[in-house]
């Protein structure tokens, strides 16, 4: 059985352009830092080309880890955030999760770029709220609650932890995942 975390494929796809879209806004993050390493870069291009039905699922899943070890490229936590959030838009076409992922380290590099303003990672959280239609949001909610399922990237690992946890609770709550009071931890 598929983890509640997966989603079918065409969910994965409907999903994997907003992940995109949500990454792609830290990319400079990373580029400014390492300007001639493209991983992240091609990363988000994969997970568009995924959605677009232009690549499979499988060719995708091999290559899903290699925009996260550019993360190893650079030095400033906001690039480091922005090379995961590329590799967790890349994971869509493995699991559907990875959306949130994507979401949630884009927020993050987002807040760290701008530490001097204390609303940069919830205004980044409101553009993607904003930016993510009906179909998108309604995949999203069939996703369990951050951490009520152990099978996937939602489970008790990284993203449900710290800031990432955060971020994902707070877009859960409002795409109406979980309640709002389960949304503050």
């Amino acid at each position: 059985m598929l983890s509640p975390q997966s989603l079918s494929e065409a969910d994965r796809r409907l999903v994997a352009m907003w992940a995109a879209d949500c990454a792609e806004r830290v990319l400079v993050l990373f580029e400014t830092e390492a300007p001639t390493d493209h991983r992240p870069r091609d990363a988000i291009a994969r997970a568009r080309a995924f959605a677009q039905g232009e690549r499979d699922a499988a060719g995708e899943i091999r290559q899903r880890f290699v925009a996260g070890r550019a993360a190893h490229a650079v030095s400033s936590p906001a690039a480091v955030a922005a090379a995961r959030a590329a590799g967790q838009a890349s994971g869509v076409a493995h699991m559907g999760a990875h959306a949130l992922g994507a979401a949630a380290y884009a927020a993050k590099a987002a807040g760290l770029a701008a530490s001097d303003q204390p609303t940069a990672a919830s205004d980044e959280i409101s553009w993607q709220l904003e930016h993510m239609n009906a179909e998108v949001r309604a995949t999203l909610q069939q996703l369990p609650p951050l951490g009520a399922n152990s099978a996937g990237p939602l489970g008790s690992g990284l993203l449900s932890s710290g800031i990432l946890g955060s971020n994902i609770r707070t877009i859960q709550a409002a795409i109406g995942t979980i309640s709002p009071e389960e949304g503050v931890r």
